[in-house]
């Protein structure tokens, strides 16, 4: 092995996760995070939405043997619980019997992470914050945080994990040509809110479900932890009428919440404190390419397509590409060490997985109008029904667009590509006379049958 150390900047969950895969390979790993030790407890909270893990994630996790260790940590979620105004709550199952997605605080699976990987040999330097990075000899110079010395740190190669505000990436856009980059924010950002557990230690709503208040033009979700208590995040507009700007004072607030969430609000002792104390955080999507470097520098996670959370597959998609990235590992490099096969691995990985990222981006913001305003809507939970019954007579004919997403590995692109056919197949499905009193119906069956082959 090259006596450099490979180099990961940023140690958060893909960059942990990623220097478990290549210290179980024999490569000395080391991490470069700008942050203190998280698990020293000295980080500040209330910026961190709750994970959803769901099968691409798990796969990841079991591809180096710790997925039994996450779950120790994992609530699974069968369904979506929605909230209506008046408090009535319907659960809405994301899959077949026995199909959940699981909770997971950040922070922790982050420090479980960082233990792991430790424990596999890698080495974490913390409060170094990556100022420059010199593509062409894989050198960085680092800003001690504590000192405020630079250091100069030398690196076989270079992994970028270091989220949607990458500085490795800006490196990419300053040092080489042709190098594309956009971002675009939603006019909404997301707060965290607390909902504890009960006198007696217990949750204070059904335990294995996500539950939302879905409100048209905005939303609260919250995701169970295993202390009993459920991280909560009001995904809200910066401006309006209704909106982060007008709401300003103890008695807006409070007034609000009271109309629009009575049921929550109820379970919030803390709220006050909360709205007040946690920041109101944006929502970004970023696309770049290339994501790679000759065969010195690769980006991953964030780093190359942060996207919004509202499919819950931004942790699972970085994830994935570790997957990805161990694949093409042991088939370029198992005959030998090159550049050549480096740059091979870092190539193929980029244009694989860029189409997937893309389409991960368009289908999470999609989901965003979903989550918010049609789970309520009678076509919409109709439409839901129709695909189960359908699916579980014909799965080689039909897979819900959810199921496609977080229930398998198929490619995200071949996913929006098919769900986009399948939606307009609904469409006409939905319009059929009585549908919603014959929707299991034989006749039904029939008429998508015709409508997938013809489709």
């Amino acid at each position: 092995m090259n006596e450099k150390p490979i180099a990961i900047v940023g140690a958060g969950l893909v960059g942990s996760l990623l220097a478990i895969y290549l210290s179980q390979r024999g490569y000395k790993v080391e991490l470069l995070e700008r942050r203190d030790d998280m698990r020293s407890g000295n980080m500040a909270g209330g910026r961190s939405i709750n994970l959803a893990l769901s099968d691409r994630g798990w796969k990841a996790l079991e591809g180096v043997g710790i997925a039994d260790e996450i779950r120790k940590i994992a609530i699974p979620m069968k369904g979506r619980m929605t909230h209506d105004i008046a408090g009535k709550t319907t659960l809405l199952p994301y899959g077949k019997e026995g199909q959940a997605i699981y909770s997971v605080s950040r922070t922790g699976l982050n420090c479980l992470l960082m233990d792991l990987a430790e424990q596999k040999g890698a080495k974490i330097h913390f409060n170094k914050r990556c100022k420059t990075i010199s593509l062409k000899d894989a050198s960085l110079v680092l800003e001690d945080a504590l000192i405020k010395e630079d250091i100069h740190f030398y690196a076989s190669r270079i992994f970028a994990t270091d989220g949607a505000f990458s500085a490795a990436r800006l490196q990419m856009q300053l040092s080489t040509d042709r190098f594309e980059y956009s971002q675009h924010y939603l006019n909404y950002g997301y707060k965290e809110l607390h909902i504890p557990p009960t006198a007696n230690g217990d949750f204070a709503m059904e335990k294995n479900c996500l539950h939302i208040w879905p409100r048209g033009n905005f939303m609260m979700i919250a995701l169970p932890n295993i202390d009993g208590s459920f991280t909560c995040t009001l995904f809200f507009p910066f401006e309006g009428a209704e909106s982060f700007s007008t709401l300003t004072t103890k008695e807006s607030i409070k007034k609000f919440f009271h109309k629009t969430f009575p049921d929550a609000v109820a379970l919030m002792p803390t709220l006050m404190e909360d709205f007040f104390h946690n920041p109101s955080a944006s929502l970004v999507t970023v696309r770049c390419f290339p994501w790679s470097y000759e065969d010195k520098m690769l980006m991953l996670g964030d780093a190359a397509h942060a996207i919004v959370p509202f499919y819950g597959q931004g942790m699972n998609c970085g994830f994935e590409d570790c997957t990805v990235l161990n694949e093409l590992i042991e088939k370029q490099l198992s005959k030998g060490e090159s550049e050549a096969a480096w740059k091979k691995v870092f190539e193929e990985l980029e244009h694989s997985r860029k189409p997937n990222s893309d389409a991960i981006a368009d289908l999470a913001v999609a989901n965003f109008v979903e989550m918010r305003d049609l789970v309520t809507h009678p076509d919409f939970i109709l439409q839901k029904k129709i695909e189960a019954h359908f699916s579980s007579r014909h799965p080689d004919k039909w897979l819900p667009l959810y199921s496609m997403v977080t229930f398998s590995d198929l490619p995200y692109s071949y996913a929006l590509e098919r769900g986009r056919k399948q939606d307009s197949i609904m469409k006409k499905v939905l319009g059929i006379p009585d549908i919603s009193e014959k929707w299991n119906s034989a006749e039904v069956e029939e008429i998508m049958t015709e409508l997938i082959k013809n489709s």
